[in-house]
């Protein structure tokens, strides 16, 4: 897949890559951006479970607002560093089981 196309198939929603069904892992884009987003918010890479966005729009900007509170920069709803540390525990949780 060319950088054009993997790039059209990427949104930034609060500082974080999903792809356009608003998934971090899909398999129907062939996206991950679990490593990606960890880094941007400080954490190494780990097999994780993939956030997914909740209800979004986009406004007249271009920028994606949750439907709940019509911010984009909604910590509520978008709070990715939050959510990507229960994952992570979550995922610790899961390995230390097997």
């Amino acid at each position: 897949m060319s950088d054009a196309a993997v790039a059209s198939s990427e949104i930034e929603i609060n500082d974080a890559l999903f792809c356009k069904h608003f998934k971090e892992v899909c398999s129907e884009c062939d996206f991950d951006g679990r490593a990606d987003n960890d880094a941007v918010f400080g954490f190494d890479p780990l097999d994780r479970e993939g956030l997914e966005v909740q209800a979004a729009t986009q406004n007249k900007e271009g920028d994606y607002c949750c439907k709940k509170h019509g911010s984009a920069n909604c910590n509520q709803c978008y709070g990715w560093k939050k959510q990507i540390s229960k994952a992570r525990v979550a995922a610790k949780k899961a390995a230390k089981h097997k």
